[in-house]
């Protein structure tokens, strides 16, 4: 398909039983202007939680946004409809760099994650996909991204300083559900309302309106500060800041990379269903496209992308799959990236607000390694799948720590790491000895007789 050219499917405002709208084409402007803002709204809540949460500029990291998922849908020909938004397994190794060497050497590491995905995607457009199967089968992939969500956890609490005022010992909170445990809760409660309240888009963004219920709470509360939305500027650029390169901090993003992996080679084979279309062969383009989407991220002070499973949502609800719809998408997140006074308003959500909200955020990603378990039936009866799941999982969720040198290897890293050398390692060996048997189920796991 040519690209910015698309066929009017119908006659542009219907779209029949069974039928989808093809990346190549697109309904009337008007519908395909408003789908594609809608697509806007619905990466808006978690695009936003990984800067708040990080602690990196909200108007910065929507720019880049835009313009990553401009440059997804120029290299990939426009045959992929995605979003580029905030990737959450940047949540943790831009936490624990910037805490300990600075935001400018996270930003580096971020660099380096992106130009490790396009190096990733180049080997994949040339030599196919298959060998990330080899590499990473479920059961490991799975076990990483479950780390990556429970890793989390310390950082959803919050953290809390003590010290001594007139003899008395005074803890203060400053981040996570401890900052302000009342907001929330009522964060969290809404979050899980909206999910089963409601159908449809407003079911599907339940996150978002969690955080704008838990806002409008805070703001009562008065747990809001208006000041620097009052003197920030109607127009304006967003702040950009210059990465620095810090071995330390490589051991904490390498990780990142396979999570990014899975989810765009996810995200091929989610739409190549919906749409009935064979996708593969664009597989590594997406990589390459949100691989360079991340280094450009990284250089001026946003955070990582990745293909967004929410506006997946969306067009699973619409049935549209125009990249038209991106393209408005992409320039309406470019716009409000220009307003310093709409990002200076998306950083004054309280701490407390947050905390509910990544209760929920965190959880969701430990879980949803789990599903790809339950998705690929991941046999955990053989024990080879068994033993790599139960050790890399501890490691990620106790933040085991080595440093070797400048380097720093933590949780992520190191549970990583161990998923992958274990699993390969136990499956040769198993081969090798003949053991690879699955173990009789354990009484616990016989079902009960009827």
């Amino acid at each position: 398909m040519a690209l910015m050219t698309w066929r009017r499917h119908g006659d542009g405002r219907t779209i029949a039983p069974g039928a989808v709208v093809a990346p190549d084409e697109r309904l009337s402007w008007p519908r395909t202007i408003g789908i594609g803002m809608q697509h806007v709204v619905a990466m808006f809540g978690a695009t936003f939680l990984v800067p708040l949460l990080t602690g990196l500029p909200p108007a910065t990291t929507l720019f880049f946004s835009a313009i990553g998922t401009a440059l997804f849908l120029l290299i990939t020909r426009g045959r992929l409809p995605s979003y580029l938004g905030s990737s959450f397994a940047f949540i943790a190794p831009i936490g624990a760099a910037a805490g300990t060497y600075g935001m400018s050497s996270a930003l580096g590491g971020v660099v380096v994650t992106g130009a490790l995905l396009a190096v990733v995607g180049l080997v994949v457009h040339v030599a196919g996909a298959r060998w990330i199967d080899v590499v990473m089968p479920p059961v490991v992939t799975g076990t990483i991204v479950a780390l990556i969500g429970f890793n989390l956890a310390p950082a959803a609490w919050g953290t809390c300083q003590q010290s001594v005022v007139d003899g008395e010992i005074v803890e203060s909170c400053t981040s996570g559900f401890r900052a302000a445990p009342v907001t929330a809760t009522i964060t969290l409660l809404a979050i899980v309302l909206v999910t089963v309240l409601f159908r449809g888009i407003l079911g599907r963004l339940s996150i978002l309106v969690g955080v704008v219920i838990g806002y409008v709470v805070a703001t009562i509360r008065g747990e809001v500060d208006f000041t620097a939305v009052s003197e920030a500027a109607w127009i304006g650029l967003p702040q950009f800041t210059t990465p620095t390169f810090t071995p330390a901090v490589l051991g904490l993003f390498v990780p990142v990379v396979l999570v990014l992996v899975a989810e765009n080679v996810g995200h091929v084979k989610s739409v190549s269903a919906m749409t009935g279309t064979n996708l593969d062969g664009v597989t590594g383009r997406a990589l390459m496209a949100d691989g360079l989407s991340t280094v450009l991220a990284g250089s001026g002070g946003g955070s990582g992308t990745t293909t967004y499973a929410e506006n997946i949502g969306v067009m699973a609800a619409t049935r549209v799959y125009s990249t038209a719809a991106y393209w408005v998408a992409a320039a309406t997140a470019l716009l409000l990236s220009l307003s310093p006074k709409f990002g200076a308003l998306i950083a004054t959500i309280p701490a407390g607000v947050l905390g509910g909200a990544a209760t929920v955020l965190y959880g969701m990603i430990g879980v949803l390694g789990a599903r790809i378990w339950v998705q690929n039936k991941v046999n955990f009866a053989d024990p080879v799948n068994l033993t790599t799941a139960a050790i890399a999982l501890i490691i990620g969720i106790a933040n085991f720590t080595w440093t070797a040198g400048d380097l720093r290897f933590e949780g992520i890293a190191l549970g990583t790491a161990a998923a992958i050398g274990i699993y390969h390692l136990m499956r040769a060996i198993a081969r090798w000895r003949g053991t690879s048997v699955a173990e009789p189920a354990s009484p616990a796991s016989v079902p009960a007789a009827d």
